[in-house]
């Protein structure tokens, strides 16, 4: 201090400071060092040794410190306060306010020091950061909250009414509210307003029945909205007048209308049971209890009080002759969970005998408990009916049984087919005129339905002739099962069926069954301890009554099945005017594909493949081309469906391999450094047995060529002369990769026993991932699929750099794309390799 204070004048300042009731102290300015505390600050602050006020405050807060005595000075009558953090030597924190204010000593003038005084603040702050994160919590329930607020302040006379509560009625921030409680009461369905207002008082007066209740109010656009409306009273003057009341409003319109349906359809199905005379049962097969609704107790002829419990009541009902094979279904169906039904005799205990039709089935309810549900019909009457029914019919038919059953044994030989028993092409012509003659008169509509096998030629020359005639057997079956007693079923030869339907003219109504057919033909079936799966085309065609010609019908009916088989296979084609067009448009191309398969008019091309962190080329996939003589240059989306139908795939697939094979020796005896050749090879070209013999004798060294397959080859449902001819590829070192993965139906399962060298992830795929992270994630997933199961991940349609980064990041293996390489001819490899052109995009 430039003028120091004398011994007599500090122990008068230090009297003063010591009677104040407050923790004081008195600093110098330089870095606030006591010159005196009084005993209050020593015992509340001064715990440790300590030279200044600086050595106390938390490291955070010296700037406020600082800041107080900057503005503490020159003096000032009030001061300063801040709000300080001080540690404690047991590692806690109190907070504390300080007061600070500069004076100069009347007998040292200039020597300026700073009266301050600390105040415990940590209880106050405590309670503040509570309030705050309360606050905190209760705003963001507000706002996340369906319920709607309302603060009724009668104590200071206001009302305050939340977004949401608005929101309820339709209601923007800028509408008004009613301006009186009359005003507010018109809004309320007249039924509501006086259970509403009443409510309310006794909601105010504190009764627990009403803290929760209901009503309807008008939306603003002039429907009814139903409120439940939740409140108490949180506020009362002394003489029990409610000052302030709270609460939320919930629209819980759509919760009334679903009561007010589930209320209408509990009457509806009470009305059936009770005209029907069922009567409904529920068995808690865990505890043994047992609820017989009324019509149970009367068709048993049991009191209404009477207990009724499980292995007791209902067993001593039944007829001694039924009852061990009643309890064996029962039983054999409880324990599948399946809903079954049963017909039995029951013997009531005035010795009378019922017969009894039940269905039931068995479910867990809330409390883990298996119960038993079911209901039961008294049938006696129905029964005896059909006995006399059955009698008097035998009595007539067997007066000329013999006579009859010689004629039908005739006729039928004449008009069905002997292994299916279904009408034969005699009878479908016959019945087709008639089905056309009928249709005319009635004004309805003719249709044909024609159906073929989808691999039924490869089931009877793989599994034998007795398998596809269980085929055929189990086919008809199916056609009869699905098809309405009214349509007409026939084989008309082969692997080849007919429907004939009279329908109204909606055609939805034939696609409809045609799907139901195909969905119930592709279910696998056992023939001789063997799994076959098959497949169905079906061609339609149809007529209105005013232009119809049942053979054309049946005609177009056959070219749309040929359009329906050439398009793909176990599917549906309606006929079209353009039908027989596109036919010969496909005769004429598959003539096309047949001379250019002895031209030798198929050639590769090749689309370079790089490791995706190095961008060495690492492998090349070829992809055939057609160089047609007078359309030039055809890409495989042209050819390929055609040439499949016509079984010359796997021709062509041949001849591309062969000459690629010779590219890749080339490429290698000119030091191309070409890895690995990847070659396209169909489903159809699997099937065929020589295709390991024919590989075998093309002496290919092995890891350096791999077969590439769609996706949908793999279904875990593919024939097993397919699992056998990959088994015996990949013995000769020739890898398996699934090309356009991510669009089929493999299974993990199906990949863990393929075991594949390869997945290619599908273009598709591929093309979002510079705007989509969700598709990133995906590819991301698929890759670690690869990954876990040891398996290189290739990227297909790597069209731009920015594609390359994003695979290389995730951990692809493999890119391949426009962005690096485009397909090119065998004379362009080399030359491309050597420029290394495409590292320049980097």
């Amino acid at each position: 201090m430039s003028h120091a204070l004398r011994t007599d004048e500090l122990a008068a300042l230090a009297a003063c400071i010591d009677h104040l009731p407050l923790p004081t102290a008195v600093l110098e300015p330089e870095a606030g060092r006591f010159v005196h505390a009084n005993h209050l600050f020593r015992s509340e602050w001064l715990d440790r040794p300590a030279r200044d006020l600086a050595s106390l405050v938390h490291q955070d807060d010296l700037w406020q410190l600082h800041e107080a005595f900057r503005h503490a000075d020159p003096p000032s009558p009030l001061g300063t306060t801040s709000m300080l953090r001080l540690p404690r030597p047991d590692g806690t924190v109190r907070w504390a306010e300080l007061h600070a204010r500069a004076f100069e000593p009347e007998k040292a003038p200039g020597a300026q020091l700073f009266v301050v005084q600390l105040v415990d603040f940590t209880v106050q702050k405590k309670l503040l950061d509570d309030v705050i994160a309360r606050e905190t919590r209760w705003n963001a329930a507000l706002v996340s909250s369906v319920s709607g607020v309302w603060d009724h302040h009668y104590a200071i006379g206001q009302k305050y009414y939340s977004p949401i509560w608005r929101q309820i009625r339709g209601m923007d921030l800028k509408d008004p509210l009613p301006p009186t409680k009359e005003a507010w009461l018109e809004l309320l369905h007249p039924d509501d307003v006086e259970h509403t207002l009443y409510a309310m008082q006794r909601q105010e007066d504190g009764d627990p029945a009403y803290q929760v209740f209901e009503y309807r109010e008008r939306h603003k656009d002039g429907h009814w909205v139903w409120i439940e409306c939740r409140g108490a009273c949180i506020d009362r003057a002394p003489d029990g007048r409610p000052l302030r009341v709270v609460g939320t409003d919930t629209d819980v319109t759509e919760r009334k209308e679903a009561q007010h349906r589930a209320v209408q359809v509990s009457r509806r199905l009470e009305m059936a049971l009770a005209i029907s005379g069922v009567g409904v049962f529920e068995a808690d097969l865990v505890t043994g209890d047992v609820d017989w609704d009324r019509r149970m107790h009367e068709i048993y002829g049991v009191p209404m009080d009477m207990e009724i419990r499980v292995g007791d009541t209902w067993e001593s009902f039944l007829h001694p002759d039924d009852k061990a094979t009643v309890l064996a279904n029962v039983a054999r169906n409880t324990e599948q969970n399946r809903c079954f039904s049963d017909q039995y005799r029951i013997l009531l205990k005035d010795g009378r005998e019922r017969y009894v039709r039940s269905c039931s089935m068995t479910f867990i309810d809330a409390d883990g408990h298996l119960k038993l549900v079911g209901a039961n019909w008294d049938i006696t009457e129905d029964v005896i009916l059909q006995r006399e029914l059955e009698r008097a019919k035998s009595l007539a038919e067997a007066r000329n049984v013999e006579l009859e059953t010689a004629r039908v044994r005739i006729e039928h030989n004449a008009m069905h087919d002997y292994l299916t028993g279904l009408p034969n092409r005699r009878y479908l012509d016959e019945m087709l005129g008639l089905y056309a003659q009928e249709c005319a008169a009635k004004g309805m509509a003719l249709a044909v339905l024609h159906l073929d096998l989808d691999r039924f030629k490869q089931i009877n020359d793989t599994l034998g002739h007795n398998t596809g005639d269980a085929v055929l057997r189990h086919a008809a079956r199916i056609m009869r099962d699905t098809v309405r007693t009214e349509d007409f079923v026939a084989r008309i030869g082969g692997d080849e069926f007919v429907v004939l339907v009279r329908f109204d003219g909606n055609p939805r109504r034939l696609s409809n069954l045609a799907e139901r057919i195909i969905r119930e033909m592709r279910k696998p079936v056992s023939c001789e301890g063997r799994e076959c799966r098959f497949g169905a085309s079906i061609g339609i065609a149809w007529a209105e009554a005013g232009v119809m010609d049942p053979k054309q019908i049946l005609l177009n009916a056959d070219i749309a099945l040929y359009r329906a088989k050439n398009n793909g296979r176990n599917r549906q084609e309606f006929f079209s005017a353009d039908t027989q067009v596109e036919i010969a448009k496909t005769k004429a191309l598959s003539d096309q594909i047949l001379q250019a398969l002895e031209r030798r008019e198929f050639f590769p091309v090749y689309q370079l493949q790089f490791d995706a962190r190095t961008l060495d080329v690492c492998g090349v996939e070829t992809l055939a081309r057609w160089q047609h003589p007078v359309e030039g240059t055809l890409s495989p989306d042209v050819f390929i469906p055609t040439a499949e139908d016509i079984d010359a795939m796997a021709t062509i697939d041949a001849q591309i391999l062969e000459q690629s094979l010779e590219d890749f020796s080339a490429w290698q005896a000119t030091g191309i450094a070409i890895p690995k050749l990847s070659v396209n090879v169909s489903y159809r070209r699997l099937r065929d047995p020589a295709l390991t013999k024919t590989v075998r004798r093309l002496s290919i060294r092995p890891q350096t060529l791999s077969f590439e397959l769609l996706e949908s080859t793999f279904l875990d449902d593919c024939e097993e002369s397919v699992t056998t001819s990959l088994k015996r590829i990949r013995k000769l070192g020739i890898g398996i990769e699934i090309d356009d993965f991510g669009t089929g139906h493999a299974s993990i399962v199906s990949l863990m026993r393929l075991s594949p060298s390869a997945l290619k992830i599908d273009r598709e795929l591929i093309r979002s991932l510079p705007e989509s992270r969700d598709q990133v994630r995906l590819v991301r997933a698929i890759i670690d699929i690869g990954k876990s199961l040891d398996i290189r991940v290739v990227a297909e349609g790597v069209e731009t750099m920015a594609h390359a980064r994003i695979l290389k990041d995730i951990g692809c293996d493999v890119l391949q794309g426009y962005a690096l390489a485009k397909p090119m001819p065998f004379a362009q490899v080399a030359p491309f390799i050597r420029s290394q052109v495409w590292r320049a995009a980097r």
